[in-house]
């Protein structure tokens, strides 16, 4: 039987090296700005303290009941803590867990963590509303400049008055930059609080993990009209192949752990059979698999690493406007750091004149176009 060669399932993957290009690369992000001096604040379903956020969370909020727990250590980490985990790391990640490939833009900012899920795991308006508030009140302590919505909300609403329409708006007026997701299923309406119109509204961009510009399309994400006739979103950013940390401690973790070495180092048949010796248990297969490989096997382990979306020992790839947002958030820390007076609207202004359109898209649906991070940068930089 010849000996298989594993494959990751993400575009121009190249066998024996983490092929999937990071958000730096992806953006052209200008290496010398990496939000320094900058906090942002994450309103998620939960977070987990990654090593890659390495001593730079400032607070955790819990706004999942009526009572806000701030807490600085020792956080209660969830089943969705994924989720918050992803978006924070993909911005602010200090790329420790993979040689710095997959730093973070802002990988220097300090972090406001905020929890919004209910106990049953739920998201729902009231909880983002009673986290968007938290941040209004704590915002000068901990000097926030961006927040970042990774999460929607229930209904359809055309209310300028809707509550998460006015925090937001008191947010934007108070210097704060709000970040949100536009959603993901390509229709034509937006739930709040994307559909605020203070809001940085961002859609989604699959460049295909290339720079060859003339292969890239728009994810399918959410757009459309909100109630002061703004068309968002304002602009899309990668939204496809990103990677993301596996969540340590987890399932997912211990396979990755004995399926990464498959992926990258090219084995031969003699240590991949080392490799399933010493991880079959983590890899929950029976022990007389193990003795006697087959081509059974070796699809079992291909489709294992194709279904967790693996990069390397430590990474996967995700997607949605769930982590494009937190991209354009990061390159906003860039922007704050290199000009610290610009307001919610200069950078607004500056996110969408410095965008570039994608051909042959609509602009309802693609907005003022591409983030394009170093120009952005740069225009703020020429109005200090």
């Amino acid at each position: 039987m010849p000996v298989p060669i594993f494959t990751s399932n993400y575009p121009h993957f190249a066998p024996g090296e983490p092929t999937l290009l990071s958000t730096p690369e992806r953006t052209g992000a200008l290496p010398e700005y990496t939000g320094r001096g900058v906090s942002m604040a994450f309103i998620d379903a939960g977070f987990y303290p990654h090593p890659d956020l390495d001593g730079r969370i400032l607070v955790h909020a819990d706004a999942s009941t009526n009572r806000v727990v701030e807490q600085t250590a020792g956080f209660d980490c969830g089943d969705l803590s994924w989720h918050g985990q992803m978006t924070s790391v993909i911005a602010c990640g200090s790329g420790q867990t993979s040689n710095s490939k997959y730093r973070g833009i802002a990988s220097e900012a300090k972090l406001v963590l905020v929890k919004v899920s209910t106990p049953k795991g739920q998201i729902k308006e009231t909880d983002i509303l009673r986290g968007l508030r938290w941040v209004a009140d704590t915002h000068r302590r901990f000097n926030v400049r961006i927040v970042n919505i990774s999460v929607g909300g229930d209904d359809i609403s055309n209310d300028p008055n809707h509550l998460l329409h006015k925090i937001i708006r008191k947010l934007t007026k108070a210097g704060v930059v709000v970040i949100v997701a536009a959603g993901n299923r390509s229709v034509a309406h937006l739930l709040p609080p994307a559909s605020a119109a203070e809001a940085i509204t961002v859609g989604g961009l699959d460049d295909l993990n290339t720079l060859d510009k003339t292969k890239w399309h728009l994810y399918h994400h959410n757009y459309g009209s909100v109630y002061d006739g703004t068309t968002k979103p304002e602009l899309v950013a990668p939204s496809a192949w990103i990677a993301s940390p596996i969540m340590p401690g987890t399932s997912m973790a211990r396979e990755a752990h004995w399926l990464a070495p498959l992926l990258l180092d090219s084995p031969d048949e003699t240590s991949i059979h080392k490799v399933l010796q010493q991880g079959y248990a983590d890899l929950a297969l029976p022990r007389k698999l193990i003795d006697s490989p087959n081509g059974h096997l070796y699809t079992m382990l291909q489709e294992r690493i194709h279904a967790h979306k693996l990069i390397d020992a430590y990474h996967q790839h995700v997607d949605g406007t769930s982590v494009s947002a937190p991209i354009v958030a990061s390159v906003v820390a860039q922007i704050l750091e290199a000009n610290p007076r610009l307001t919610p609207l200069q950078i607004r202004a500056i996110l969408t004149a410095t965008a570039n359109p994608l051909p042959n898209t609509p602009s309802e649906k693609q907005g003022a176009g591409i983030l394009n991070a170093s120009e952005a940068v740069k225009a703020a930089i020429n109005l200090r």
